[in-house]
């Protein structure tokens, strides 16, 4: 949308260029490249607006029935209920698992547990500091305000933020916690009180009784629970892990087994409270410390824990011992700290591969046997092909006997290994130029005409020797970056691409580097990258700009296309992008391909970005048909020496 007068009345005031990418983009080329593909329907990419993002995000009176419904799981269930399940109360393991206080594998057992006490007991340890204050009246405030906080979170729906402790930090609590739990039973059996342990953890039973966890909902209910709680004289409760264990093993199957859980607890509170008071606690210790072993993870979970991330153990075993030896709260701290750091670390040292080009066989047990021909280029006659592209390191469990070939002289192919954001854009940048400066050479060796235009870092040649006319290695002609890695990217990251660039610039001047992106699937991100001034070919290159050869991937449309039209722009957006994968994968004809569909055929991506391509393949195809036209305009088959 083109910016009012007011608004470009208020730019002018502030000094903010509104018109700097109409000045640095030449749409003319681009624009007149496109439409000398006259058989093909032209389509334009439009760039994602803050504007629209709102309005795709905005509250609708359906967004809001919906939430309502979600904070009452319970009708959606009920009025499908399966009895047969309901008639398993009367048998013994329903009856355990009720009399256990126990709920429904569907959502958290919810009661106190002996962590939670122990959380508790050490607010209240400082009731010293301040005696007016009663431990009962401590504990009620605890719930009150922990109860709010979640009831927020999960009203919220910021749930998701539990997803930030790993499973190596669960099961170091757990196990560290259980340990702690057994040896503080051990005075009970010699005439001592104990309490009993619990600990929560959901997700687990979740994937093993095969429903979706919501973790927003599950805090809405703790935190109602809570918050609520202490005006009925509750405790704090949190989510039972033993409880919920023993429910999942004793076969109870639905959310409604909680109703029978409060019957028999009530029962418990008004009629058998006298009886609870002559139970031993030795027994109560000896039962307690045989329910914990569950919650200690076994060897072989620790082995296979092993086999997938080492790292990850010795954290696993830090988090236990400085549970078992300090405290639980240092012992959460630790695990979810080091697991923080462990990632911030994989991502800030994410390792990006140079890929190669190799040809791939498809070869099935009908033709393995048979003796296949081949052309005079190795190309096979009876077999499909399909250009497939490989680390060139052979650092990620290819055969390394496997022939990997370079692209095209000065072409290169980077694949970042896990994002592209501000923690790994430098390392990433790093690897690439290092790479570039020792395949490459300059195009013009010596540029400097006096000693002290070169740069401190760049010596040269020592004094009195000669530049080396003879290197033969190419100049740099076109980087491909592969973005199937990429979701988002962020200011520091582009800003290390446009310095990078500029950089590469330099190097090859008085050429141009061209930048091609493959994979590019957020439009966001593709947003970014234009407004960097990538995605299409430089005005520095305009001499070139005659000659260019762009490569657009093309599909057959669909019949319905006309529907597609009339959705809005993000449904028309995924609409496109679905196009993609139907796109082909080898050489056809024009003619072939438009039989196919309606007869039209359509750009896959938008033409007005003809650097953002669908794949590898089509990158270094468009590279490298550019760089050979620019080879041979320019003859430079040699080294040159500016005179």
């Amino acid at each position: 949308m083109a910016p009012s007068k007011l608004s470009r009345g208020l730019a002018k005031a502030l000094f903010i260029d509104l018109d700097y990418r109409k000045n640095n983009e030449p749409k003319e080329a681009v624009h007149s490249a496109a439409e000398s593909f006259e058989s093909i329907e032209t389509y334009e990419e439009r760039e994602p607006t803050v504007a629209e993002y709102l309005y795709y995000h905005r509250p609708t009176a359906a967004g809001g029935v919906r939430y309502i419904k979600s904070l009452f799981p319970f009708w959606q269930w009920i009025f499908h209920y399966n009895l047969s399940a309901l008639s398993t109360v009367s048998t013994l393991r329903s009856s355990v698992s009720c009399c256990t206080g126990l709920s429904p594998p569907p959502r958290i057992s919810r009661s106190d547990c002996c962590v939670m006490s122990q959380l508790v007991g050490i607010c209240a340890a400082r009731r010293d500091d301040h005696p007016q204050y009663a431990p009962e009246n401590i504990a009620r405030s605890l719930v009150l305000i922990s109860g709010a906080v979640l009831l927020f979170i999960g009203l919220t729906r910021l749930g998701w933020i539990v997803e930030f402790i790993p499973l190596v930090a669960i099961t170091s609590f757990m196990t560290g916690a259980a340990f702690r739990i057994a040896c503080g039973q051990v005075p009970a059996l010699l005439w001592n009180q104990g309490v009993k342990p619990e600990q929560a953890t959901y997700l687990s039973f979740g994937r093993i009784n095969n429903y979706v966890i919501d973790p927003s909902q599950e805090l809405v209910a703790v935190g109602f629970t809570n918050l609520f709680g202490p005006f009925l004289g509750a405790y704090p409760a949190t989510g039972s892990f033993s409880r919920t264990a023993i429910k999942s093993k004793a076969g109870v199957r639905t959310p409604l087994a909680g109703i029978f859980t409060a019957v028999i607890v009530l029962l418990a509170l008004y009629v058998l409270t006298s009886v609870f008071f002559y139970i031993p606690m030795a027994s109560l210790a000896g039962l307690i410390i045989h329910a914990v072993g569950d919650l200690i993870t076994p060897p072989n979970v620790v082995y296979q824990f092993w086999e997938v991330s080492p790292l990850e153990v010795v954290i696993f075993f830090g988090g236990v011992f400085i549970t078992i030896f300090t405290n639980i709260e240092n012992g959460i701290y630790f695990t979810v700290a080091a697991s923080a750091a462990l990632l911030l670390l994989r991502l800030a040292k994410a390792k990006g591969h140079f890929m190669g080009k190799v040809r791939i066989y498809r070869v099935t047990k009908d033709t393995a046997g048979k003796d296949v021909p081949f052309n005079e280029k190795g190309e096979s006659l009876g077999v499909q092909t399909r250009e497939a592209y490989i680390p060139v390191q052979k650092d990620d469990g290819t055969n390394p006997v496997i022939d990997i070939q370079s692209p095209y002289p000065g072409v290169f192919v980077y694949r970042f290994g896990e994002g592209f954001n501000y923690t790994n854009c430098a390392h990433y940048m790093d690897v690439l130029s290092a790479h570039v400066f020792k395949e490459t050479r300059r195009t013009i060796l010596d540029k400097f005409e006096k000693l002290g235009d070169r740069p401190w870092n760049d010596p040269g040649p020592r004094r009195g020797a000669k530049i080396d006319l003879n290197d033969s290695r190419p100049i740099l002609r076109a980087i491909v970056l592969d973005f199937a890695a990429v979701n988002n990217v962020d200011v520091t990251s582009i800003q290390t691409l446009i310095d990078v660039r500029n950089q590469l610039d330099r190097y090859a001047d008085p050429e141009v580097v061209e930048w091609h992106f493959a994979n590019v699937t957020n439009r966001w991100t593709r947003r970014a990258l234009g407004v960097a001034g990538f995605g299409y070919p430089s005005l520095k290159d305009e001499p070139n700009l005659g000659r260019w050869k762009p490569i657009f991937s093309v599909a057959a449309t669909d019949a319905s296309s006309d529907s597609i039209e009339k959705k809005g722009p993000i449904e028309r957006t995924a609409s496109r992008d679905e196009e993609d994968v139907i796109a082909p994968t080898r050489s056809v004809g024009v003619a072939q391909l438009a039989n196919r569909g309606d007869g039209k055929l359509a750009a896959v991506q938008g033409m007005n970005r003809p650097f953002f391509h669908i794949d590898v393949a089509a990158a270094v195809e468009s590279a490298t048909a550019n760089a050979e036209a620019k080879g041979e305009v320019s003859g430079r088959s040699s080294p040159t020496e500016k005179q």
